[in-house]
């Protein structure tokens, strides 16, 4: 930690790493106090550099007044807890907000292994593997339910506010940009919205500022 700030939220290239946006983006939405530390992939093999700082070797983590928080939904619940209005307030809401973001965090693996985020390239049409297609379907089931369920009043998964959930679902909003699959009008609204945001505004140009060097071949070619 250096200067004044409270902590340190280490994170990935803005480009590639869709973990890294989702810590990021509770960290921001809670006004938390911290110096970002942006560490540039490398391959083959995992990022020295992340290895040797968090506990499990990977990004986000943060660091903020002695916690020391790794796992993007766990960010996301510790920055909850310093402005609650993150998670629904209405407790059937909220236990729906953390399921679906629980199984976001622990599904969609055929989706992120076909179609990876990478918010400079157009992937249109490609990437549209049966297990991909399935997960693909599961997620736009999960936003219409929602949506229909507890988000009248507002483009996002819970009404006006963008909060927890939909930072768990920015990166597969933004694998959609890129790939571009078939999606339902709604799904097509939402993503829309999602992108719009000032935060993932602010993340997809800081991506595209980030330096050449940073492109990593892996990410770049299908």
């Amino acid at each position: 930690m250096s200067g004044t700030y409270e902590g340190t939220l280490y994170i990935g290239n803005k480009r590639y790493s869709s973990w890294s946006l989702r810590g990021w983006l509770a960290v921001r939405l809670a006004a938390l106090d911290v110096e970002e530390v942006v560490i540039p992939f490398t391959r083959p093999g995992p990022t020295p550099q992340i290895a040797q700082l968090s506990p499990t070797g990977l990004v986000p983590y943060l660091e903020h007044r002695g916690a020391r928080v790794w796992e993007s939904l766990a960010i996301c619940d510790y920055c909850a807890e310093l402005a609650p209005g993150l998670w629904p307030e209405d407790r059937v809401a909220r236990a729906h907000a953390r399921s679906i973001s629980a199984e976001m965090h622990a599904g969609f693996r055929e989706l992120r292994m076909a179609m990876w985020m990478n918010l400079g390239r157009d992937f249109a049409g490609l990437g549209r593997t049966p297990g991909a297609l399935a997960d693909i379907a599961r997620i736009e089931t999960v936003w219409a339910e929602t949506r229909a369920q507890f988000g009248a009043g507002g483009p996002f998964l819970f009404g006006p506010t963008f909060g927890a959930a939909d930072a768990m679902y920015a990166p597969v909003v933004a694998r959609f940009l890129s790939w571009k699959p078939e999606l339902s009008a709604g799904s097509q609204s939402y993503c829309a919205a999602v992108r719009a945001h000032p935060l993932v505004a602010a993340w997809y140009e800081a991506a595209a500022a980030e330096p050449p060097e940073w492109l990593l071949d892996g990410y770049e070619t299908v």
